[in-house]
């Protein structure tokens, strides 16, 4: 049963690191996320929000605009997420009286 653990922690560490490889160096001003034209031609997502902040949002302030109306969503899950791990360390560690 060990051993079963053992080779799937393992497997995952090597897809992992796989992984880490494929991603582009640190810095890289040719990577995908810093380039103002996806692959298929249309405008990225950096130059998007930049040029549609002010205009849809109304509202100067571009992070506000991407956190709150643009990525509401995530922004909303990822809260939940953080949220339901603080209630399962209070479960975890609560006392409880004899």
């Amino acid at each position: 049963m060990r051993a079963g653990y053992l080779l799937v922690a393992a497997a995952l560490a090597g897809l992992l690191l796989y992984a880490v490889n494929l991603l582009p160096a640190r810095g890289d001003v040719t990577a995908p996320a810093h380039r103002e034209q996806s692959l298929a031609g249309t405008p990225g997502a950096g130059d998007f929000y930049i040029r549609n902040a002010l205009p849809q949002a109304a509202t100067p302030n571009m992070v506000t605009v991407i956190l709150a109306d643009y990525r509401g969503f995530d922004t909303l899950g990822e809260t939940f997420v953080v949220f339901t791990g603080g209630i399962a360390c209070w479960l975890l560690l609560r006392r409880r009286r004899p």
